[in-house]
């Protein structure tokens, strides 16, 4: 294995870490759909529309979970494995899906958080409606 080299390395090392989506990435790519709203929900931050939450934050572990339906969970996790994944309990049967920020690429982010709150603001909203 040849050693680490400034300069010889560098493109590799840039590149590398230009794939890594940090924490406020992520917050603004929630933050920048229409009418989204960041609210706590017990440690976490969420994302909602429509009054749904359709993503949160999980700050320590640097991940994210995404509300997909079951399609859309079943192709992002089957392209990007060990990337996106279940949620592993009952709620990953009903489509939360985690998103290992580290691992994942800006745009496929993009796209996953786009199907969640696509959900979300299609959904009609029961408590909207009874007021």
């Amino acid at each position: 294995m040849q050693p680490f080299v400034i300069g010889y390395n560098l493109p590799i090392f840039i590149a590398v870490f230009s794939l890594m989506i940090t924490i406020s990435d992520a917050r603004k790519l929630a933050l920048s759909f229409p009418e989204v709203i960041e609210l706590p929900h017990f440690h976490l931050a969420s994302f909602r529309a429509n009054e749904k939450i359709f993503a949160t934050l999980w700050e320590k572990e640097k991940r994210m979970m995404v509300k997909l339906s079951p399609v859309d969970q079943s192709v992002f996790c089957d392209l990007n494995k060990g990337v996106i994944y279940p949620v592993p309990n009952k709620w990953g049967l009903q489509g939360a899906t985690f998103v290992e920020l580290q691992k994942v690429k800006k745009g496929v982010l993009k796209d996953a958080i786009e199907c969640a709150y696509c959900l979300a603001v299609k959904k009609p909203n029961k408590k909207k409606d009874e007021k």
